[in-house]
């Protein structure tokens, strides 16, 4: 058993560990990943983030610990592609370059403030299936006072690696949610990628 720190706001938190890709953009198949590997991919991303939390570091540090934590573990340019929606078929390479960084600093300075709040809670891994293309991995997620609820990740070796692209948090997809947020951003800022990436880079 992992236990992570978790807060009432849960679904933010934990969109901020994934943050989504799309299906269409999904690896080419889940069998290269072992079930073992799918397992422990997610027991260790839990793990992680609770040493990150208990570690008495600063604020800063412990932002700067989560991105390095989404690098490490997350499929983070096509998390990136994916929140950036259809925009992404014509931003230049070097957009979504300065998009990718833009938000992954963004999310974790967004969730990565949250987690000092996150005490008393456990997560267990129960199972791992493949899905489609790709492995997704069941846990269960308990709050002190709180019912369990579910926890799908959704993992794969598209990049060369095992990582995490997708969550699905008490039947909610994380990416309809983050690709909504940013589409918003983009259209208050007339569709002008640039200026959304600047922005970006402050906000969170």
């Amino acid at each position: 058993m992992t236990r992570m720190p978790i807060s009432d706001t849960r679904r933010r938190v934990l969109a901020g560990l994934a943050t989504v890709a799309a299906l269409p953009l999904l690896p080419r198949s889940a069998r290269a990943m072992t079930q073992a590997q799918a397992r422990a991919l997610i027991d260790q991303v839990m793990g992680d983030v609770q040493g990150i939390i208990n570690s008495g570091a600063s604020e800063s540090r412990m932002i700067a610990r989560f991105e390095d934590l989404f690098d490490r573990y997350g499929d983070v340019p096509i998390i990136a592609r994916s929140a950036l929606g259809p925009p992404a078929r014509s931003a230049s390479s070097a957009q979504m370059s300065a998009f990718t960084a833009a938000f992954r600093g963004y999310l974790a300075r967004k969730y990565g403030r949250q987690f000092r709040r996150f005490i008393g809670a456990t997560a267990d891994v129960q199972d791992a299936h493949p899905l489609q293309s790709f492995w997704e991995v069941v846990t269960t997620m308990t709050m002190r006072g709180q019912a369990p609820f579910e926890v799908r990740w959704h993992v794969s070796d598209r990049s060369g690696g095992n990582r995490f692209f997708n969550l699905i948090i008490g039947g909610v997809n994380v990416l309809a949610a983050e690709r909504q947020e940013i589409g918003t951003m983009l259209e208050r800022r007339g569709g002008n990628l640039d200026r959304m990436i600047q922005d970006l880079r402050q906000a969170g």
